[in-house]
């Protein structure tokens, strides 16, 4: 089986938003009880040094949430079907249950999402991190080349279901 998703999928998932999040508390911490008194009296933080790090921590949630938080641990090639793991839960998705297959390399980190005709355990839309390339912003080999796979796969199902066919006179 040839491993499809990049290995930095946990430090997406896991490690990322911790230091992501972590900073942002730390830096909101730091602002409101670090702050130097004058005179005895207790300084007031600034509102930005309240406002940006909450920004920034909403904008950071909401882009998790729809690019990162979603991602398979795992996608494995193994032959004709897909094998997908996340979670402590793994399915096989046939090749010919994939509708299309949406490559975006250009994003951060690079995605694969797969639409699928039958719904499997991880919905009707799979998503998993390409692998990182050392060329960046460019199409990765492996991931070209399982496109195509798929696509043949998909002819040939539709060509068997041709031949399967009572024909009309």
């Amino acid at each position: 089986m040839r491993r499809l998703s990049s290995r930095t999928t946990f430090w997406y998932k896991r490690v990322f938003p911790v230091i992501w999040f972590g900073f942002l508390a730390l830096f909101v911490t730091v602002s409101l009880f670090g702050s130097s008194t004058k005179a005895g009296a207790a300084a007031s933080p600034d509102l930005l040094f309240l406002i940006v790090p909450v920004a920034m921590a909403a904008f950071g949630y909401f882009f998790m949430r729809n690019y990162v938080f979603d991602l398979v641990d795992e996608a494995f090639d193994a032959g004709d079907t897909l094998l997908v793991k996340s979670g402590g839960r793994e399915d096989r998705i046939s090749l010919s249950d994939i509708q299309n297959v949406n490559y975006t390399p250009m994003l951060s980190p690079p995605r694969v999402t797969l639409s699928l005709r039958k719904p499997s355990i991880f919905g009707d839309k799979v998503s998993f991190c390409a692998p990182i390339q050392m060329i960046p912003l460019s199409n990765h080999p492996i991931i070209d080349e399982w496109i195509k796979h798929i696509d043949a796969v998909r002819e040939a199902r539709w060509r068997s279901m041709q031949r399967q066919a009572p024909r009309n006179s």
